[in-house]
């Protein structure tokens, strides 16, 4: 009887071909824990989260567009697993690829508890460009204006567009902020580049207490 052993090319072949399975498997396992623990991370599943980090996961996993999971779990207002993720060095001042972070993401929800969290973590509050304060001003979320005003935030800095949060708040008929921020200091008397003013925004959008409340400022017409 003749036995065929197999050659020396064979066996590489083989050996090449079981490789490249065993890496697409690795592959495709690696792509459904990441699939998974985005998903974990959205419905608020402490318990997955924690087990898929412990696998071997990066705490600063991003999404497509660069929101980590704790800018995930800021948006969705998930506190519990905000103070998880932090507590294992999460980069709370990380940005995603349009330049928000995750107290950025809680100020324009209007989540307070997330977003005094976040400042007590060591999230920046000042930083250029737009910034936590100006999201929460057009927003209209008092409560998180009062307490970024009362942390330090710079009542006068201007998004990339010039306006600045007092200018959205009046656009959007936000009173209480516009006191709020009138009463730390906010320019009354600002216009933008293009002509913008708080004032003009708000008798644009018909909102007479608010054009009231900036004329006893100083706005002028």
């Amino acid at each position: 009887m003749t036995i065929f052993l197999p050659t020396l090319a064979g066996r590489k072949a083989r050996a090449l071909a079981l490789g490249l399975c065993l890496v697409f498997a690795a592959g495709g396992a690696r792509s459904g824990i990441y699939e998974d623990l985005l998903q974990a991370v959205e419905s608020n599943d402490l318990q997955t989260v924690s087990s898929i980090l412990q696998r071997g996961m990066d705490v600063n996993t991003t999404d497509k567009v660069g929101n980590t999971l704790l800018m995930l779990a800021a948006r969705e207002d998930h506190l519990e697993l905000a103070r998880f993720l932090a507590g294992h060095r999460a980069n709370v001042r990380a940005r995603n690829q349009f330049g928000d972070t995750a107290l950025m993401l809680a100020a324009l929800g209007g989540k307070l508890e997330m977003t005094r969290f976040l400042v007590l973590a060591g999230a920046e509050i000042n930083h250029p460009g737009w910034n936590p304060l100006i999201y929460a001003a057009f927003g209209g979320h008092s409560k998180v204006v009062d307490f970024l005003l009362k942390s330090g935030a710079d009542a006068n800095a201007l998004a990339p567009n010039q306006a600045s949060a007092l200018m959205l708040a009046a656009k959007n008929g936000h009173l209480e902020v516009v006191r709020l921020l009138l009463g730390k200091g906010a320019r009354a008397d600002y216009r933008a580049p293009d002509g913008g003013s708080a004032l003009k925004y708000a008798l644009e959008g018909g909102y007479d207490n608010v054009a009231k409340t900036l004329r006893q400022a100083g706005a002028r017409d």
